[in-house]
């Protein structure tokens, strides 16, 4: 006797996106990833959803869409000294004078224009960038960026808090 495949559970999309980017494989160019991970140790309120989000592709567009509130974490690449954390919006990582900020900052970009021309763009969308101190072939961060880990995770925390006064 075959079994009905089984249904699909569908599940309700929580406002709030933290996504973590990053190449884990390259140092610390994977710290929105280990950013990611360290809140979900931690713990989020119910509004919030993680993602790896890995390297970013046009698959994550279905994950943006809708959101009232994304948070992107990923390494930067500007004229800031290592370590440096910075806030920045899209219209900012798209204005950089032609200079990526982020590996990822093309496909982000190009992803939350497909959003909205297709009429799913989030709400807001909050990029806290962070400057690496090396970005080389190795899994593990430097001490540097692992030490500063928990200060980016406070930042985020703050973005979250800042959408619960606003919501």
């Amino acid at each position: 006797m075959a079994t009905a495949p089984e249904q699909a559970v569908a599940t309700e999309t929580k406002p709030i996106l933290v996504l973590g980017l990053g190449n884990i494989l390259l140092r610390d160019e994977g710290v929105g990833v280990r950013v990611v991970e360290a809140l979900e140790a931690a713990g989020v309120p119910d509004t919030v959803e993680l993602c790896d989000g890995g390297t970013f592709s046009f698959d994550l567009l279905d994950v943006l869409a809708n959101r009232r509130r994304v948070i992107v974490v990923d390494a930067v690449n500007g004229p800031f000294a290592p370590g440096t954390v910075v806030r920045l919006t899209p219209d900012e990582l798209a204005d950089a004078s032609g200079d990526k900020l982020s590996v990822h900052d093309f496909g982000l970009i190009d992803t939350l224009t497909a959003a909205a021309r297709l009429g799913v763009s989030p709400q807001e969308v909050v990029i806290v960038g962070v400057q690496p101190w090396e970005v080389a072939w190795g899994v593990e961060m430097t001490g540097a960026m692992r030490q500063l880990v928990p200060a980016i995770v406070d930042q985020v925390r703050l973005e979250i808090e800042a959408d619960a006064r606003m919501s």
